[in-house]
Parts: C-alpha cells; structure tokens; sequence
C-alpha cells in the first residue's frame, strides 16, 4: 500500500488531525500512518483536543540528534532535459540519510514520471497545488516547511525567473516563495537562455536573496551542436553540496593538538590460560578517543584487550598488559591532554607461570601478587613531557565523590572523571553512564555532576570541556 487516501473526514477530525501532525512535525499522512499503527499495538492515544500549536519561535529550529543526523530534503524537479539526472540525485541523497520528497513541475513530467520518481524515493510524489488529498492541510505549507532544506533540479530559466520576481502560480513556485529553508538551486539551461541579460538579472537577484547556487557547468548540451555553460551539475556533486548545507562543518577546537588516550582493561597472565582482569568493555575511552577526533585533535588511542572497531582516524596501539600499555603511552609523549580511561589490572602474578597451572591434591597453588606500575600517576608525576592536561578516571562502588577527590590529590593529575561502576549502574560493559567532573578552580575542588546521557554524549561533553579549558587560562595546574 503505497499511499492513503481518506475521504469525507468531518472538520473535528480534520482539525485534530491537523494540530497532531504539527505537534509531531509529520505530515498529515505520516501522523493517520502513525494512528493505524499504534492502533494495531492497542497503545492508541485518546483523540483529544490538542491546544492551538504555538506562534512561531525565532529560536532554531532542535537539530535531529544522532551519530549520523538525518535530514529532510524537498526536491522540486523542474522541465528540462537534465530532470533524468534527478533520478541519480535522489539516489545519491538518499545514501547520505536524506529523506527526499519529490514535487515535480507540469513540465517535468514529460521527462521523468511520478512512478520512476517514487519507487526510487519511496515517497508519494507531488504535482498540482490544487491536489484535494494534500491541501486541505495547506501541503504546500508543509512541503516548504517540513524539510531542512529544498532542492531544485534542474532548475530552468522559467523556474528561476518565477522565483526572483515573487510567483506563485504552481505547486513548485508556490513552495518556494512560502519557504523559510534554506534553497539549492541547480540551473540547467542552454548556454544562451544562461547568458541572457534577465537571466542574468534573476540570477543577480535570487543571490541577493540568500538563494544558493551550484553549477551550471560547461559541456556539450543535448541540442545537437550546442555547446557552453548550461549543464547541469552532475548529481554527486548536487548531493554533497545539498550534504555541506544540512550538515556544515564540525567547529574543530582542538585542531592542532595531540590527544593519548587509554582505554578498556589489561590482562595480566597468570600462566598461558588464565588471566587478572578488571571488567571493562573500553566503550567509554573509544568514545573520547572518536569525540576527540571529530573536534580536530591528533589522536593516540593506547587499548587494552577489547571487542570494539578501531574509531575512524585514529592511530590505536593494542596491548595485553599494563607494562604493555606504560611503555606504549610513553612512546606517544609528547602530548597536549592525556586521558586514561582505562581499567588498569591494579596487581599481576609475580611470576607467571610458562605452563598452564593443575590442580592438586594440596590445593590451589600459591600465587604471589605484585603492584603494577600506576600509569596516571606516573604521567601526571612527570618532570619532563607531561600534558599540559591530564584527566584520570575514577571507577567506583562505594564513597565516589571522596574517592575520587582522593584519587584527584594522590595522583597529581588535573581534573578526575568519577563515574559509579555498581553492578546495579550496569556502567561496566553498558551504553550508557552517570560521570561527576573533579577539578581545581579557584584553590578548591569543584565537582561537576552531569546527567545521565549515552557514552557518546559523556565523550561529546568531555571534549566540549577540553577544548574550553585550552583557552581558558583559569585552569589550574595540579600543585
């Protein structure tokens, strides 16, 4: 069932139809799909009156959250020959995670039909202004403003003149002079209709106007003999450049600067079997170790023994102990901020045993226990080499904040990220944590409590504050 198609609806359910699908940002069908299904689940809501939607905010409109965002995109197809290229286009935005509903002009249709156009983006397709399925909620209102961004492609001579001289006769022109989104516009034309005096005045204006353009580029037009500037870009360039205006560049605070990292546990052997562990899956430290390079920083991730994908453009050392991981995080100094979230085994075998060892008639035989090295400490300790920088992790059960303002003085390190690894927290191993941020300010320990949020937002906001106290010359450095 591709599409809905309700008739006769009386004008209370109209009207509640109407308020849900603004309060929900969807659009009129998306919300009666929503009602189906949750009917079908028995989790209905009641079908009460909702309050009149509020008047619109100057605020931004909240950014769709995610590792990879999705975005929205409204297409309009204009009448050209370059409109087979759209069909590429949604393609193309559509591996990117765009949602793209597509409107096509009168024109359009002759080079490209509503099915090609909707079995590719798997979206109903939109042509008249006048559609009764779609506008008795204004759906012209709602494609202009229920995307973040509207495409046009190609968008011809006729298209462009009706939008830099404010028409609004069809669905496409009617769109584009109701919207508050941001417009890509992707001229496509012969090379003389380009270079004519209007069209250049259109041009001139619609760029005023805060309208953007890619293209047209130079090449052979499908005119016989007709060559020049008039063809339209071709759709992987279209899609990264509708791709750069939904999703602009990361700010990159910490660019230029080299972060270590230390993350999951170590295993110190016992013998060739057996093993001393703490439990630690390393989500957390991979976590800082990705935030870290997204923000622009050089990144050296030093990991224990873990079943996780090395992070994207990070340099990653992998190691079994914590003698391993020492020596490894000393070859990586120097370094601007070091963070060791790893979970270090405190205690290995004084002597590992070179076959595995048997159980006996007299019992368990006797293992003698020495202290591994303290990595935090011995990099916060330092005379030479040490970050600027260095934040240690607290993992506790019992008396966190005081355990790790002890930890915060003992080890001489700059700031503790002390996080309640109880069984019942199900920190250890989870997706998500409770973290308290320990430093000095001002000549006393301040202790920050954040939320609880996902690792990949405990390592958004942790970076977030790196990459303030790298200006932020109230940082105190440990005495």
């Amino acid at each position: 069932m591709a599409s809905l198609t309700i008739r006769k609806l009386d004008d209370a359910v109209k009207t509640y139809l109407r308020l849900r699908s603004a309060k929900n940002r969807r659009s009129v069908e998306e919300e009666v799909r929503v009602i189906l299904r949750e009917l079908i689940e028995g989790r209905e809501e009641p079908l009460t009156p909702f309050s009149a939607p509020p008047a619109p905010s100057s605020a931004p409109t909240p950014q769709r959250t995610g590792a990879l965002p999705e975005a929205s995109v409204t297409l309009i197809i204009g009448g050209g020959i370059a409109a087979y290229k759209s069909l590429d286009l949604i393609r193309r935005l559509k591996e990117r995670r765009v949602e793209v509903r597509c409107v096509l002009t009168k024109a359009a249709q002759q080079f490209v039909t509503p099915l090609a156009v909707s079995a590719l983006s798997h979206e109903r397709i939109y042509t008249d202004l006048f559609d009764p399925q779609s506008e008795f909620d204004a759906g012209h209102i709602r494609l202009a403003r229920d995307c973040d961004l509207i495409v046009v492609a190609p968008a011809t001579a006729d298209l462009m003149a009706k939008m830099a001289n404010g028409h609004a006769d069809d669905l496409a022109s009617a769109i584009l002079l109701a919207t508050n989104r941001k417009i890509l516009l992707a001229p496509a034309m012969n090379p003389l209709m380009w270079n004519n005096a209007a069209t250049r005045r259109n041009v001139a204006q619609l760029q005023r106007d805060g309208v953007v353009l890619i293209g047209p580029n130079s090449g052979e037009m499908a005119e016989a003999g007709e060559a020049g500037v008039g063809r339209m870009s071709e759709a992987i360039e279209i899609a990264n450049a509708a791709e750069r205006l939904l999703r602009p560049p990361v700010p990159k605070p910490l660019a230029g600067k080299r972060v270590l990292i230390t993350a999951g546990p170590t295993h110190e052997p016992i013998d060739p079997v057996r093993y001393i562990a703490n439990r630690s899956s390393g989500k957390q430290g991979f976590a800082i170790a990705a935030a870290a390079q997204a923000a622009g920083a050089e990144v050296i991730l030093v990991s224990g023994p873990v079943d996780l994908d090395d992070p994207a453009g990070v340099t990653v050392k992998h190691v079994e102990s914590a003698r391993q991981m020492l020596e490894q995080v000393q070859a990586a100094l120097p370094a601007d901020i070091a963070i060791f979230a790893a979970a270090v085994a405190d205690w290995r075998v004084a002597n590992e045993g070179e076959q595995k060892l048997k159980k006996t008639a007299a019992g368990m035989p006797p293992l003698q226990l020495v202290e591994n090295p303290d990595i935090l400490a011995t990099i916060s300790k330092l005379a030479d080499k040490r970050p600027p920088l260095v934040i240690g992790f607290a993992a506790e059960t019992e008396h966190l904040i005081d355990n790790a303002k002890s930890k915060l003085a003992r080890k001489g390190c700059d700031w503790i990220v002390a996080n309640d690894v109880s069984p019942a927290t199900g920190v250890m191993g989870g997706d998500r944590n409770t973290v308290h941020l320990i430093s000095r300010k001002s000549g006393e320990i301040a202790v920050d409590s954040w939320p609880v949020m996902t690792k990949e937002q405990v390592a958004i906001e942790l970076v977030a504050h790196i990459a303030r106290s790298v200006t932020d010359k109230s940082l105190e450095p440990a005495s």
